[in-house]
């Protein structure tokens, strides 16, 4: 029995198997980690730059760009040396540090995107009290409180699951450390299962919210009889809309699916979705489904 004193590095065993298929592989992850760390600096940038995109919609955009940056940083980089270089271990610090920031990722993009909708359902069911609901003051005592708690929350958490005992394995079924990996090695995973069904819990009650910001922004704009109207509304919805699904989409199978004995191809893709492809698509859903953005970029563009 060995517990994580006696460890010192874990090995990464998803993808490694697949020696002949490596290259691939890199050339695939550094693609998609390229098109969404360019996607979402793009996104940063026109806000930063374009004076018309300085209102909480969009400063909620850069936060949940920036937290896409961490998401895929955070897994990527070490996924692609492990393909590259064939060394598949990871150091124990190195293992948790990169789990207490994914956790912190998923977190923040979660609550971001539930006060996003939140957002939306006041400017559209609530716009003569706009203003005075999503102030600067307020918007920004919104993000800090929402990165000072998610960044706690998974400090907590790493440092709990930090001071439990390995003692199956020291190699992970997974391509990063997270927390149903970690599942599978722990001595006695009680008190993990209990952390992963809170965080679950919490996850789905932070959808359900956005949800119901969004049946109640549909219920108006169908009771709307100005079609310009009802368009120019949906246009602001949709890529939220399509956001949500997949962040939430991909995590909830991820995290609801039983638990499996061996590691399945089906656990790795939607690993992979959660992790990788969502935080890259997000920017290129954003740039295409928003006129005001598609805007900006197009402006910046002509000006250089």
């Amino acid at each position: 029995m060995e517990n994580q004193t006696s460890i010192e590095t874990f090995e990464i065993v998803a993808f490694y198997h697949l020696a002949k298929n490596r290259s691939l592989f890199f050339a695939l992850f550094f693609f998609i980690y390229l098109i969404g760390l360019l996607g979402n600096i793009i996104i940063i940038l026109t806000v930063i730059t374009d004076v018309s995109l300085h209102k909480p919609m969009y400063i909620f955009l850069t936060n949940l760009s920036s937290v896409d940056i961490i998401f895929t940083s955070s897994t990527l980089p070490k996924l692609m040396d492990i393909l590259l270089t064939g060394n598949n271990s990871i150091s124990v610090i190195e293992c948790f540090t990169q789990m207490c920031l994914f956790t912190f990722a998923a977190c923040t993009e979660s609550m971001l995107l539930s006060f996003m909708a939140y957002d939306r359902y006041v400017a559209i069911c609530k716009p003569l009290y706009y203003h005075m609901i999503m102030n600067r003051r307020n918007y920004m005592l919104v993000l800090v409180s929402i990165w000072i708690s998610t960044a706690v929350d998974a400090l907590f958490l790493t440092l709990t699951i930090y001071q439990m005992n390995i003692c199956h394995s020291n190699k992970i079924q997974q391509f990063f450390c997270e927390l149903k990996a970690l599942d599978r090695i722990l001595c006695d995973s009680t008190k993990l299962h209990l952390i992963i069904v809170t965080e679950v819990i919490i996850g789905l009650i932070l959808f359900l919210l956005s949800l119901i910001s969004y049946i109640k922004i549909i219920s108006l704009l169908l009771s709307i009889s100005s079609t310009t109207g009802q368009k120019k509304a949906f246009s602001t919805c949709t890529s939220h809309l399509t956001v949500l699904g997949m962040f939430y989409g991909a995590g909830m199978f991820m995290y609801l699916k039983p638990p499996s004995e061996h590691l399945e191809e089906q656990d790795l893709v939607l690993s992979t979705l959660f992790s990788a492809v969502t935080p890259m698509l997000n920017p290129i859903v954003y740039s295409l489904r928003n006129e005001e953005v598609k805007l900006a970029i197009k402006k910046i563009i002509t000006l250089k």
